[in-house]
């Protein structure tokens, strides 16, 4: 493992004064406020206690302790500027992964930020989308096919290696199906149980009950058959409970067929909220503790709010530089996007 040998980036960061928002139909008061602002992109968090940790467009990788306010980034050195999409953690350590050619997975030290690169991928094709773990020695990530099917890397040894699985073991992908790196969230995982989302051509839901050895496809009713549309986001409450939405980034304010929810753990969807509440959406994902009937999602619409599983959705804020979205615990949520990372905190 290499030590830390990076360029600090010199960045700002501060708190505004806070945006009071009412949500009247809820009673819910919202205070948002800033964590970071820069020029950067940020489509990928994880949360560990008080600290969030996020990769980001021109090579930059940082976190920021919100109960300390202690803050650092640091730019990989690279001979052009990655944009690392994916993030996933285990107890020690932090993965960021990349879109584009080559394919870049780190490996980081939450002790001390010393870094190996653990997997490179080279092709034309190239683009991965997302990545989990399911527990400290196991985690996946997916990419866009090359051979006809997810391109699909997988560890069995906490990350220290990653192996590629074979495209005639995973399901076939129609001509102009694939998946979209909008917010980290295409992979959504509960115990043993994983779900992967699509888009483009089709719009499916990929299930697996054996942390990826074997998967089942159901289709799902999300607006599909343009190469921007389909699903972008995903999460689940719990092995039941899940919820998807997405849309037409080409159609930012169509607010129908962009919305779904199971009850039978992704056998089976049912669009809601037609024609109301956020058309485009890059993230969705449950409040934790809300037995799966509170929701927030970012997007170009602005961040809305449901407390009745999806049915009917409130606007909290117009701001559509958001792409992602993870909570600190039941009032406290982390967002960032274009150029910020923002805390927002509602009672």
């Amino acid at each position: 493992m290499n030590k830390l040998v990076l360029i600090v980036v010199s960045i700002v960061f501060f708190s505004c004064k806070s945006i009071h928002s009412v949500d009247n139909r809820n009673a819910v008061t919202v205070t948002i406020d800033t964590l970071l602002q820069d020029k950067i992109s940020i489509r990928a968090l994880a949360l560990d206690h008080d600290k969030v940790w996020y990769a980001a467009d021109q090579s930059r990788f940082g976190f920021i302790d919100v109960k300390t306010n202690q803050k650092k980034e640091i730019k990989l050195p690279s001979e052009k500027n990655a944009e690392f999409r994916s993030i996933a953690q285990t107890e020690k350590y932090v993965f960021i992964l990349n879109v584009g050619n080559p394919a870049l997975l780190y490996k980081f030290s939450k002790e001390d930020l010393s870094y190996e690169l653990v997997y490179q991928e080279n092709h034309e094709k190239v683009f991965y989308d997302s990545m989990q773990f399911w527990n400290d020695k196991k985690g996946i990530a997916i990419g866009d096919p090359i051979e006809g099917s997810f391109s699909m890397i997988t560890t069995r040894d906490g990350g220290v290696s990653w192996q590629k699985m074979p495209s005639d073991r995973l399901p076939h992908l129609v001509d102009g199906e694939a998946a979209f790196a909008a917010s980290n969230t295409n992979i959504v995982i509960k115990g043993n149980a994983t779900w992967l989302v699509s888009g483009g051509k089709k719009a499916r839901v990929f299930h697996s009950i054996n942390k990826g050895n074997s998967w089942s496809v159901v289709e799902t009713p999300i607006v599909q058959g343009k190469q921007m549309t389909g699903i972008f986001t995903a999460d689940f409450y719990n092995s039941s409970v899940g919820f998807i939405s997405g849309g037409n980034y080409e159609v930012l304010n169509q607010n129908f067929d962009n919305k779904a929810v199971t009850h039978d753990g992704g056998k089976t969807w049912k669009l809601v909220a037609q024609n109301q509440g956020f058309g485009y959406a890059s993230c969705v994902q449950y409040i934790p503790n809300s037995h799966g009937k509170e929701l927030i999602s970012v997007g170009a619409s602005g961040i809305y709010y449901s407390n009745d599983g999806g049915s009917s959705w409130n606007q909290w804020s117009t701001d559509s530089s958001l792409y992602t979205i993870r909570f600190l615990n039941n009032n406290t949520a982390i967002a960032a996007g274009k150029n910020k990372v923002i805390r927002i905190r509602f009672k």
